[in-house]
Formats: C-alpha cells, structure tokens, sequence
C-alpha cells in the first residue's frame, strides 16, 4: 500500500498535470506554438544539464539507441501538433479525457505486434470505445468543430502511445534524463519546422501568454513528469497509471473554475464510459508494464 508520503505526491503530482490543457487552452498564442516553446523550454534546461552531467552516455547512445529516441521524439512532436490544437476546438474535459486514451492504443500496438491482451483488457476497451463514441456523439452535436477538436485528442492519444512503445526499449538501459534530452530536443525542432511551414508566429505574445507557457513547463511537463517517476520507486505502476487517471476530473474542475467551461450533461456518460473502460484496460496489464505517464 501506498504510504502517506506517495499519495501526498501523487496528489501534487495530479494537480500539476491536471493544469496542462487549461493553461494551454487560455494562453493568447497560435497552438502549434505553444507546443513548439513547450519543448524547447524544455530542452533549453535538459540540454545543458545533461551536457554538464551526461556527457559521455550522450555521445556514446549506440546507433540503434539514437534512432528509437529519435523516432520517440517525432511521435511526440505528433502528439502535441495534434492534442495542443484539440484545445482550441473542444473542450478542456473532452479534449483531456480523449487523449488519455493512451493505454488502449498502447495494448492495440502491443497486440499487433504480437502480445497477448487479457480477456478483461479487451472489455475495457470495448467499455473505452463505446465511451468514445458517446462523447464524441455528444460533442458533434454541439458542433462540427467540438467534433474535430475529439479526433485531433484521440490522435494525440495514439501518437503518445507510440512515443512510450518506441522510447521503452531505450529508457531500459539509458537513463531518463538523456533519452528525455535527445527526444524533447527533436520534438522541438520537428515543431519548429511546422510552425515555419504552417505561419505560426513564434513571438509577439503578451507577457500573460509567455508566463502561461513557462507554467504549463514547470508545472505539467518538468515537476508533474519528476513526481510520479519519483513514485514509482515505491508504488506499483498500476496504481500510478489508474491515480494519473484523475488528471481528466481535475483538468476539467480547474477549466470550470478559471475558463468557465463545463461540459455539457450528455457528455457527461460518456467521459464517465471513457474513464471506465481506461481504468480497466490499465488494471488488466501485467504488473510490471511501465506506466502510462502524462506526455501533456
């Protein structure tokens, strides 16, 4: 069982990513490149840390070792040209709960490439897909546009399962910190190629939008990511997974209290159907899987 010290940072844990997408959702830039300066604050602090302090396993990644962190770092950049956009479509809770989807794409992935899924992983995504179904019904009804907010945050939901599958067999023998430095640095600059391709302005932002970003830095994707790896030294994945979980109600409270965004009731079953189906795709894996953690 957890103690009170894992749940207490759990809980911080949650609350930081839980921040993510209304932070993004009310910050005054293009979305392309909100997620371009994410990543590269990022890799601006990474960067010179791991050249400080990581030098040689850096430069000594073998040649299969650099390809897969590369490969991890464009499906990345695929998950935030597609989940960052969604906000600006849909919902916060819609957009959040669609893209935490993640486990289900990582058992489909896993079963393609020739896994065997337990009869209960399959239930819950069957529970999982029917709630998808619901919420995006829901959605399309209230516009065309919620509509394609959804598929964009399914995407990035797919594309950040394929980002974990392709980083596992690296961050097995590399330590975290130089995988994350390799990959958040080609996240960056596949999505600044993007933005240049697309027009998206990478300057010129109030000074609200420059501190919403390196909030949405700090919080979900530096000190989130920190906490919940912490963790995991002392609680099972498992749980880690299902506690992340919580991520989607409190995105959704914090989007309620400072955007004024509620989602509608006919909504509301299926995010209640989504989570569900989830949850029990992520108690059905073995163990010892490494948990879904928050690529927000």
């Amino acid at each position: 069982m957890p103690t009170r010290v894992d749940l207490a940072t759990m809980a911080v844990g949650i609350v930081a990513v839980s921040t993510s997408g209304p932070l993004m959702a009310a910050t005054a830039a293009p979305a392309l490149a909100i997620a371009f300066w994410r990543n590269a604050m990022s890799s601006a602090v990474l960067v010179p840390w791991t050249l400080l302090r990581r030098r040689q396993e850096l430069f000594s990644l073998s040649g299969r070792d650099r390809r897969l962190a590369l490969v991890a770092g464009l499906f990345l950049a695929a998950h935030f040209a597609t989940w960052v956009p969604s906000l600006t479509f849909t919902s916060v809770a819609s957009a959040t709960a669609l893209v935490s989807t993640q486990p289900v794409w990582a058992a489909l992935l896993a079963r393609r490439a020739g896994a065997r899924i337990a009869r209960l992983a399959w239930v819950g995504i069957a529970v999982a897909v029917c709630g998808a179904i619901v919420l995006t019904g829901a959605d399309l009804h209230a516009s065309a546009r919620s509509l394609t907010g959804d598929l964009l945050a399914l995407a990035g939901g797919a594309s950040a399962a394929a980002y974990m599958v392709a980083g596992s067999a690296v961050r097995q023998h590399v330590s975290t910190v130089t995988y994350t430095t390799v990959c958040y640095t080609t996240t960056a600059l596949l999505l600044l190629v993007t933005c240049l391709v697309a027009g998206s302005d990478l300057s010129g932002y109030p000074a609200s939008a420059w501190a919403r970003l390196v909030a949405v830095t700090v919080g979900a994707q530096f000190l989130g990511h920190t906490l919940f790896n912490r963790v995991l030294r002392t609680v099972s994945p498992t749980m880690v997974s299902l506690a992340i979980l919580f991520e989607v109600p409190g995105a959704a409270l914090v989007a309620a209290v400072f955007l004024g965004q509620t989602p509608p009731l006919s909504a509301l079953p299926g995010l209640a159907m989504l989570l569900a189906g989830i949850a029990v795709v992520v108690a059905a894996r073995d163990r010892r899987t490494a948990p879904s953690l928050p690529v927000e």
